[in-house]
């Protein structure tokens, strides 16, 4: 994701391409309009005979014909579209690009195809490309840890917008904003994958280096004995796309949290402790520790990380919250100095989207904050005549996120704030049959990004969670 996607200015794609006149929708037969806008069988990137199954077998819990619709193009949009599978010294080897941004972010990436993980177990080319993401993903840490993308050819020169950048750029490297969750997400995916599927063949020597990597990155970043080697500048008219400081972010008092220079949406932290993104950071580091322990027989490895994540928790318990009239609540960012921002962001991890990544270790604590961010009292929540959600400084102004409304039915146990999240989540899709990155409050057909892999895949995992669940909530 990048600041230079334009407001109310979609970006074509090949899937836009087919369908220009979304005007005609509405005046189609409901056959027609909601007619598959995947692309043909011929065109697809990658096919499963499990995924079209459950696509198959989920719509028919579906009984809202266009959230019907809306999953069938969404969840695979992931597989049909971004994703380049291949070979590197004999195993496999996949990129995953963001959609209309020829990249493969560290985060989006793991986002990207972590709903696909269920189906893994019955589909052996599906876990191998499963697989192919995660050695993709060891060969881009070790290339540089502090990088948030990476080219799909690793030969190939940087992204246009980062070739001037002030920063230690590494070939392969398509952007180097060091951004925590970029770090915590291939975790997400490994064990995930190691979960559902018992496979520990991606696991070798260079994920156990790649790890220990992340392990000794993160130590640096609490900046214990100083700023550390990462700086980032870049000449531009948008504040949010440099640091201060001379590029290494403003001051912190090292207490125990880890920095980060940006955020998940890849614009400049205001103060480098990202309280989502170190809650993040313990779950992950957990995670990694018990992957350590059962897969690489390396308790070294496990007893750093598990001793780093009880460090960061414990910090975050004395430093990262904040007193308001309704209560205490997390912090967005702080500095260890007294200093919190207050608000939250719609990219992930979020405040309001600590239960879907298993990083909400007290339950009172993210009720409160969640009435917070879902509210006017969070800087960046917009409400309008098309909606209401959590957008961020990446748009600007009144452009509210999708993806904040999947999170918020994705972490809620209320029946009519789930009916009213689908409802607005309808709605965004502008007739198109897809999500986007954002839309304006009043008007959803001012959107940006028409080819947002994240954003489809997310729904598409809101729509199969309901369906096996809460099937009751998507009827007509």
């Amino acid at each position: 994701m990048t600041a230079f996607s334009q407001p109310f200015a979609p970006i074509s794609s090949p899937i836009e391409d087919r369908n220009e006149d979304r005007g005609l929708a509405a005046e189609q037969s409901e056959g027609t309009r909601f007619a598959s806008r995947r692309p043909k069988p011929a065109d697809r990137k990658f096919r499963s005979q499990a995924v079209d199954a459950f696509i198959a077998e989920t719509q028919q819990r579906v009984g809202d014909p266009e959230l019907a619709w809306l999953f069938g193009n969404c969840f695979p949009n992931t597989l049909d579209t971004t994703v380049e599978p291949g070979s590197f010294e004999g195993k496999p080897d996949t990129v995953v690009i963001t959609g209309d941004i020829p990249a493969m972010w560290l985060r989006d990436s793991s986002a990207q195809v972590w709903p696909y993980l269920p189906l893994a177990g019955n589909d052996a080319a599906l876990r191998e490309l499963l697989e192919g993401v995660i050695r993709r993903q060891t060969r881009c840490i070790l290339i540089d840890p502090y990088a948030n993308a990476f080219m799909a050819d690793l030969h190939a020169p940087p992204l246009e917008w980062s070739r001037s950048d002030k920063t230690g750029m590494k070939q392969g490297v398509g952007e180097r904003k060091w951004e925590l969750d970029s770090l915590c997400y291939p975790i997400r995916l490994a064990h995930g994958y190691w979960k559902r599927t018992g496979d520990t063949r991606p696991f070798d020597a260079a994920w156990q280096q790649a790890m220990r990597l992340v392990v000794s990155t993160m130590r640096v970043q609490q900046r214990k004995q100083g700023d550390g080697p990462y700086h980032f500048q870049r000449s531009s008219e948008i504040a949010t796309e440099t640091l201060p400081a001379s590029g290494y972010g403003n001051p912190v008092r090292p207490v125990g949290l880890i920095a980060s220079g940006f955020r998940p949406s890849d614009d400049a932290c205001l103060f480098p402790f990202l309280v989502p993104s170190n809650l993040f950071a313990v779950t992950s580091l957990r995670q990694l520790a018990e992957m350590a322990h059962a897969v690489l027989a390396d308790d070294v490895l496990a007893n750093e990380a598990h001793a780093l994540a009880a460090e960061v928790e414990s910090a975050l318990r004395q430093y990262a919250t904040a007193e308001t009239p309704e209560g205490t609540i997390w912090a967005y960012e702080v500095d260890g100095y007294g200093s919190r921002v207050l608000m939250d962001d719609a990219n992930v991890p979020s405040l309001l989207g600590l239960p879907y990544l298993e990083s909400s270790p007290d339950a009172a604590l993210y009720a409160r904050t969640r009435r917070f961010v879902w509210s006017e009292r969070n800087p960046w929540f917009f409400r309008g005549t098309a909606g209401e959600g959590i957008g961020g400084p990446h748009e600007g102004k009144d452009m509210i996120w999708p993806m904040s409304q999947m999170v918020y039915a994705l972490t809620s146990a209320d029946d009519a704030e789930i009916r009213h999240a689908l409802a607005m989540l309808k709605a965004s899709s502008a007739g198109s049959g897809f999500m986007h990155e954002s839309y304006f409050k009043d008007d959803p057909k001012r959107f940006t990004r028409a080819w947002f892999a994240w954003a489809n895949t997310l729904f598409g995992e809101l729509i199969a969670t309901l369906a096996a669940k809460r099937s009751r909530l998507l009827q007509a």
